[in-house]
């Protein structure tokens, strides 16, 4: 701890709380409101790389992808006012999706504060209801205190945002002031006696089933809960985009549980007596709208291991609940003596062989075969390879027929952000510059942050783009074609050539109209020194993984009668 009581700005005391709480990257847009913490960045460069983003919202996407892939909390810098609300949406992002992140905003000075100043807000009362905590520091000399506190209830329990106001006059404040200690985590515990009731719950079971989810795992965390899976031989599956929390090619894997569920594993949920959910919320996209399980009480026995005690029998009262961290839990679990799972040998077989029926390709209709593209990029892409992606229905090919080869391969939005895939590619790169990285966008989510491509261009670093393209926002279509059939307004969109604006932004740019094609256009962009875009142009009928646009149409007319 430095004791050094020199005068420093508060810009400079800022930053040294940040190398000391280990702090090697943060990713900004720049404003005049914070200037002396970018000044103070300079004289750290060496220490902290600061990426630098074309937009806040990107920023704020990029720090939180950058929290998922390392576990500390990612740090977004942006300026007040449009620049503070820009970044909102990743600190809603990082809220739902139960992700460590520090986003640092500047504000007007306390000689204009509640004159509704040159963008002026009060992030306390903008940023309330989306992050674990608001403050505004309005002296100098606390910025160790505040900082100290940002990074621990970031990370503690179940991790999220927290938002640090930084009035441009107090940036500029000489102090002498000691410096806080580095950070550590606080990790809720499994309480006396729990892993012998849980024990006691597995042996009286004949169908279980493990759910994995939420945020806050670590590489230990994950073996461990992979070796009580293995020993007690249980089928695993995982919740809307957590599918990297155990490797999808595992014997007993049996699928993901969230939106365009294999309709078999659905079945299999309602068919379990005993679900020992492990990490997530358990809420609306897990449950299918609340509907794998009874509410306040399901049918099934269930164990609901939450780091957030506020969780834990929020919607559902489940048989034991326990409060504690994911690692706690699965490194006691791991050590429980084994139960006989022969009794469910047959069922646990069966949920692993559903799983691999469901990634058969399904033939989809137009010149291009999505199930297709995604076996080949199986081929040619290394087990360990980062995906990315945002929101809309072009999601559900990756979600479907991609296999996660285990923790931190999968970024992607629980709480549906589009615009999310590409600044979360460049942000993956950043935290993971050996592995290969592919970021997944719809034509409509790709052109909501599609300008962060130039911040990998400008930061050497090597993301292959794929940017599925079929005219419209196609989510939201097929809701208007299944409720207003024949009624579409709104959802078609022109789109430019993106190989082609990828190309204006220096990078390789390939489009694939065929199938057969893609295999040989996947090996070039791969081959490339640069980051690369493949648009995929996929026919509208294909909208989702199991149905054609014209098929819900129709369903949705006769439904009506019309």
């Amino acid at each position: 701890m430095n004791q050094d009581l020199s005068l420093r700005s508060g810009g400079q005391v800022l930053v040294d709380q940040l190398r000391i709480h280990g702090v090697d990257t943060a990713f900004c847009v720049p404003g005049e409101s914070y200037l002396d913490v970018i000044d103070a960045l300079y004289d750290h460069r060496n220490a902290i790389r600061l990426i630098v983003s074309r937009q806040d919202g990107g920023a704020s996407f990029m720090a939180e992808a950058y929290g998922k892939c390392t576990g500390k909390p990612g740090i977004c810098l942006v300026t007040r006012g449009p620049g503070a609300t820009n970044a909102s949406i990743g600190v809603h992002t990082a809220y739902q999706d139960s992700t460590p992140m520090i986003l640092f905003v500047g504000q007007v000075g306390g000689d204009v504060v509640e004159r509704e100043a040159f963008q002026e807000i009060d992030y306390r009362r903008m940023f309330g209801q989306m992050a674990k905590w608001v403050a505004q520091i309005d002296r100098a000399e606390r910025i160790p205190e505040y900082v100290s506190h940002a990074f621990h209830l970031a990370v503690s329990g179940r991790p999220g945002p927290v938002v640090l106001a930084l009035p441009e006059d107090m940036l500029v404040t000489k102090v002498e002031v000691a410096d806080a200690r580095p950070f550590a985590t606080n990790r809720a515990a499994p309480f006396s006696g729990a892993m012998d009731r849980v024990r006691d719950m597995l042996e009286e079971a004949r169908q279980p089933l493990v759910l994995l989810g939420g945020g806050g795992w670590t590489p230990q965390a994950c073996d461990d809960i992979r070796g009580f899976v293995e020993a007690n031989n249980l089928p695993v599956a995982c919740t809307f985009r957590r599918q990297d929390l155990i490797d999808n090619r595992h014997p007993n894997y049996c699928g993901d549980v969230g939106i365009g569920i294999n309709p078999l594993l659905a079945k299999r949920v309602g068919a379990a007596d005993l679900v020992i959910a492990v990490g997530p919320r358990l809420g609306e996209m897990t449950t299918n709208t609340y509907t794998l399980f009874d509410i306040p009480g399901p049918v099934q026995k269930m164990i609901h291991v939450h780091p957030g005690a506020e969780e834990l029998g929020r919607v559902y009262q489940a048989d034991l609940m326990i409060n504690s961290d994911m690692g706690e839990f699965a490194q006691l679990a791991t050590r429980m003596p084994p139960v006989d799972s022969a009794p469910w040998r047959d069922w646990t077989h069966q949920a692993h062989k559903d799983y691999l029926a469901n990634i058969e390709p399904q033939a989809s209709p137009g010149a291009v075969d999505m199930a297709e593209v995604m076996t080949e990029m199986r081929k040619q892409l290394p087990a360990d390879a980062i995906m990315t992606n945002g929101a809309g229905n072009y999601s559900g090919w990756v979600q479907r027929y991609w296999q996660y080869g285990g923790l931190r391969t999968q970024v992607a939005p629980t709480n549906g952000a589009m615009g999310y895939g590409v600044p979360a590619g460049v942000a993956a790169k950043v935290a993971c510059p050996d592995r290969t990285v592919v970021s997944f966008s719809g034509d409509g989510c790709f052109l909501m942050n599609g300008q962060e491509i130039a911040t990998a261009v400008q930061y050497d670093l090597k993301v292959l783009f794929v940017v599925i393209n079929n005219g419209m926002y196609g989510t939201i279509r097929m809701h208007q074609e299944r409720d207003y059939p024949n009624r579409v307004h709104g959802t078609a969109l022109r789109n430019p050539d993106f190989a082609a604006l990828a190309r204006a932004y220096g990078m390789h740019g390939a489009v694939v109209r065929r199938t057969e094609e893609f295999a040989g256009v996947l090996a070039e962009a791969l081959a490339q020194k640069t980051s690369a875009l493949i648009e995929i142009q996929i026919d509208p009928e294909a909208i989702t993984t199991r149905g054609k646009l014209t098929a819900i149409r129709e369903n949705a007319l006769k439904r009506k009668g019309g």
